[in-house]
């Protein structure tokens, strides 16, 4: 079971970390030292959501990984973001699909409800809702009449909770900011990145995109004290340095970008994030990532980063491919590794524990059993020292 000790008093001073006074910078000593795995809990690839209508009809019908398309179903897969809920349940996003907007249009977007069952190792799924727009907020065309959103419309990468319930979703094909309702109603028009285009935003009108294909919103933390949010660039903006991702704040209260904007520096210029989440006022926990997978996998980890320094001063607190394992969790070994070509979801249980998540591209990827696609796994990694963060971003 998960420990939700508090360990630092809620009128605590966050500013005071060892990031604060300097002594950040990945793979120096600031860094926590090595994580411990608690928990191990694993949804089979083959899952997928009841009553559903058929997917993957754009894939072709030789089989990926063992696992032949079309699918009967919707499949329960790709988690990009994670929401905690407080009562051992998670909302977590399904991405665009099938990992682009050519062969995702029967592909319906999807937030799923979990619960993980660390003790039986399994995680069960309690049911969700799909995302559209029947009021008509998206002004361009969309794929289906219905207006229940595809992947063809949008790559819904990371999510957030605001305090009224309502969620805010991070997109790369704008990349725009949506807003939905609880049960995945659009509430408003997308909103888009100033001066960002992605190659499929519907307003690019013959224009050079100033941003990757697939490379937008993947990460976004909401502030601790619910007013702003933070959505993080997967992908170098043109004119920027190689291997610079960018960090935008979103004033949730007026609606508009605030002009603040920070940059955050790739480990290697190949390498991505996968997601983002809020410490506290000051301090966020960054997925950074390698698109390598399995045995080939090197770069797996979590970094703590800190806004009031111009260098992010990027922390490891994480190294996921190097976790301890001494009660040989899940079948592995005193070494655990989480081996996965995208690791997108990371949340924050307790000072000491995170939650983490693949998104197991189904059926693409294969970093755990080659040749057999990913299940979606669920871990939770106990850190070497605490976070010192604020608690209401675990209670």
């Amino acid at each position: 079971m998960l420990s939700l000790a508090l360990t630092t008093p809620a009128t605590a001073d966050p500013g005071t970390d060892a990031a604060a006074r300097g002594h950040g910078g990945h793979g120096g000593h600031g860094d926590f030292g090595r994580a411990t795995l608690t928990g191990f809990a694993s949804l089979p690839a083959l899952t997928f959501v009841p009553g559903s209508e058929p997917s993957g009809s754009q894939l072709g019908t030789e089989p990926v990984n063992g696992v032949t398309p079309p699918f009967a179903g919707q499949p329960v897969q790709g988690f990009s973001g994670i929401v905690r809920r407080g009562d051992g349940t998670f909302d977590v996003l399904s991405d665009n699909g099938y990992g682009g907007k050519a062969n995702s249009a029967d592909f319906l977007l999807r937030v799923h409800r979990i619960k993980p069952d660390f003790r039986r190792g399994t995680v069960r799924v309690l049911g969700g809702f799909d995302l559209s727009d029947p009021d008509g907020h998206v002004t361009w065309p969309l794929t289906r009449a219905d207006r229940k959103l595809t992947g063809a419309d949008f790559d819904v990468e990371s999510i957030v909770r605001a305090f009224d319930g309502t969620y805010w979703i991070g997109d790369e094909f704008g990349p725009f900011l949506l807003h939905v309702s609880p049960s995945g109603r659009l509430l408003e028009a997308p909103v888009p990145l100033p001066d960002v285009k992605a190659p499929e935003n519907p307003f690019l009108e013959g224009a050079e995109p100033t941003l990757g294909r697939s490379k937008g919103f993947e990460g976004m933390a909401r502030s601790v004290d619910g007013r702003r949010l933070y959505p993080m660039l997967e992908g170098t903006v043109s004119g920027d340095p190689a291997g610079t991702l960018r960090i935008n704040e979103f004033d949730l209260r007026r609606r508009v970008y605030t002009g603040k904007r920070w940059t955050y520096t790739l480990d290697g210029a190949d390498n991505a994030i996968g997601d983002m989440i809020a410490v506290d006022r000051n301090r966020f926990l960054v997925i950074e990532r390698d698109n390598l997978q399995g045995d080939a996998a090197k770069t797996k980890k979590i970094y703590l980063i800190d806004l009031r320094r111009k260098d992010l001063g990027k922390t490891l607190v994480a190294d996921l491919l190097d976790l301890a394992n001494p009660r040989r969790l899940g079948g592995f070994g005193e070494t655990f590794r989480f081996p996965f070509q995208t690791i997108e979801d990371v949340v924050i249980l307790d000072d000491r524990t995170l939650g983490v998540l693949d998104d197991n591209n189904f059926p693409f990827s294969s970093g755990r059993n080659p040749g057999r696609p990913d299940d979606n796994e669920f871990i939770t990694v106990r850190l070497a020292r605490p976070l010192q963060a604020d608690p209401r971003v675990y209670r």
